[in-house]
């Protein structure tokens, strides 16, 4: 497993981190889930990712279980907060009592005195930016949280809050945002405001929601038990399940081959080659499937091998910066 540095900070984390946003406490069983976890121990993972919303709540509770008696210092967990967890008008957003009291219920769930990078899941217009980072600062200064970030946040956005990142001395030192071959939204505003601010990219869905896998076929339907063919999630995938979009998607198999990775592998490798992604997310529901992506880790794309991708996948990737996600 290869290791980056985190922004502009002395945080150091592995190149594939393990997230647990579809998996833990919903399509995978516990017993499942742990087995998972120790696959990615085994295999060099050494960053988790979680936030108190997926699986109401649950997901950050089975990780911590997974994770007790592991080395705290060997490792990096990070977790978000903004989207609802109760039912009451302050259970959301960025105030400072949810920024607070959602902390102390993460810390509670993952069995942890800190987590080494708390992230505002989303960007909340309706809070003072101020508000929000004071109390981002204070859990800092009270020894609760090593650093913060971001996810899917506007490059005016990381901006405005690098600038009191700044003033209140605390490191803000990533955003997290969707990016992969097919989804390069970040590319234009988004990765030059970070490199100018010292923030990285710990980035999801690096497989397209499993799409750049391969699984999926222009026209045929998803196959049952498929991300794509779960009613709960599919919407979440719906616009790179069009027919031209997996007919080009074929078309890298090639290229997959010729540089002696599956396609899985190759969609991973080919987020890490931008020099401001940190490290690329990776979920499971088996431990083979780690297993396998792991192999992405360290691998250098030709020059030319990135360009054949370009011209493969064409007009079918997403590049407009205003698309940064607000759901």
């Amino acid at each position: 497993m290869q290791t980056r540095r985190l922004g502009r900070s002395g945080l150091t984390i592995s190149e594939i981190a393990y997230g647990n946003w579809l998996t833990h406490g919903s399509q995978v069983e516990e017993d499942a889930a742990h087995a998972c976890v120790q696959a990615a121990l085994d295999a060099g993972i050494t960053t988790f990712d979680t936030a108190d919303v997926y699986a109401a709540t649950v997901a950050e509770s089975v990780l911590g279980r997974a994770l007790a008696g592991q080395r705290r210092e060997g490792l990096e967990i990070f977790t978000k907060v903004y989207w609802p967890t109760g039912p009451g008008a302050n259970d959301r957003g960025l105030s400072r009592k949810h920024i607070t009291e959602s902390c102390h219920a993460s810390l509670r769930r993952l069995q942890t005195d800190y987590v080494d990078l708390y992230q505002a899941h989303r960007y909340d217009a309706t809070v003072p930016l101020e508000e929000t980072m004071t109390a981002f600062a204070d859990l800092v200064r009270a020894g609760k949280v090593l650093y913060i970030g971001v996810s899917e946040w506007r490059a005016e956005e990381i901006a405005a809050a690098a600038e009191l990142a700044r003033e209140l001395k605390v490191q803000l030192i990533s955003n997290q945002p969707q990016y992969s071959m097919l989804w390069r939204v970040i590319e234009a505003e988004v990765v030059p405001t970070s490199e100018q601010e010292g923030l990285a990219q710990i980035v999801w869905s690096p497989m397209a929601q499993g799409v750049l896998s391969g699984k999926y076929l222009p026209g045929q339907q998803p196959a049952a038990g498929t991300r794509a063919g779960t009613d709960a999630v599919s919407g979440s995938i719906q616009g790179f399940l069009r027919d031209d979009v997996l007919t080009r998607v074929q078309q890298l198999r090639p290229v997959a081959d010729e540089v002696g990775l599956s396609m899985a592998q190759l969609s991973i490798a080919w987020v890490l080659q931008n020099p401001n992604v940190a490290a690329a997310i990776i979920g499971a529901s088996r431990p083979e499937q780690v297993t396998e992506n792991v192999a992405a880790a360290g691998v250098q794309l030709p020059a030319e091998v990135m360009t054949r991708i370009d011209e493969v996948l064409g007009d079918v990737v997403e590049r407009d910066p205003a698309k940064t996600s607000r759901g």
